[in-house]
């Protein structure tokens, strides 16, 4: 512990300071999935799966409602192209070449670089499968290797039980609940913090890196050793 001249416990001195980078790609390609930003060549299939395979239930934790009509989707889909903050990405399936979902970086501080996934939407194809699993690790490896930012977050209500589980099985520490947080859509929010830091991800990135090895399926495409236990 550093202990400064006036005998008081400071935090560690950062060496060659620089602030992080902001995201910016057109493509990062995996095994089984590619992300790209989203652009207006990924209208038809995100229409498709906004309004076609994503179901009501699936939007109950989101910022927005469902979108059910074109005038919204056109509105929405020209935000999801033009907004730098939050950060839209669009997960292409490398079998279909189709759009299967999206995600976003957000909250994006470059001075101290810190930066939250949030805005996760599946297509059905890819709920609880290898392809979700890997397009969260290309995020995640991108946020630490590339930015070269200090701190990962993910945030959710804190009654979303799906998202404060995939929270945890990708490796996420849990912070705590910041009580009545949020108002949105007519109610209160209380708020899970979970976070991964840029010293802890060789482990964490060992340990997905593991588990999507191809060794770890079988020839029907089950996993073999789950996250939790690697």
């Amino acid at each position: 512990m550093r202990i400064n001249e006036f005998n008081q416990p400071i935090g560690d001195h950062i060496e060659k300071y620089q602030p992080g980078a902001f995201p910016d790609f057109q493509s990062i390609v995996g095994t089984t999935v590619t992300l790209e930003k989203v652009a207006t060549k990924h209208h038809d299939d995100a229409y498709n799966m906004y309004l076609n395979q994503i179901d009501d239930a699936s939007f109950t934790y989101m910022f927005i409602e469902p979108i059910r009509d074109n005038e919204t989707f056109e509105t929405y889909f020209d935000m999801l192209v033009n907004s730098k903050d939050p950060y839209y990405v669009a997960i292409i399936d490398n079998d279909s070449k189709k759009m299967v979902g999206i995600f976003s970086f957000m909250r994006i501080d470059p001075n101290n670089k810190v930066i939250e996934m949030g805005g996760v939407l599946y297509a059905p194809a890819i709920r609880k499968s290898k392809k979700a699993t890997e397009a969260q690790y290309l995020m995640m490896k991108y946020v630490f290797e590339d930015l070269a930012y200090r701190r990962y977050e993910w945030k959710c209500d804190s009654l979303n039980e799906p998202s404060r589980n995939a929270a945890l099985r990708l490796g996420f520490t849990f912070e705590g609940t910041f009580r009545q947080a949020i108002l949105y859509k007519q109610r209160t929010r209380d708020t899970n913090w979970f976070s991964i830091i840029d010293s802890e991800w060789p482990i964490k990135k060992t340990r997905l890196v593991n588990w999507l090895d191809e060794s770890n399926f079988d020839a029907t495409g089950q996993q073999i050793k789950s996250l939790s236990v690697l």
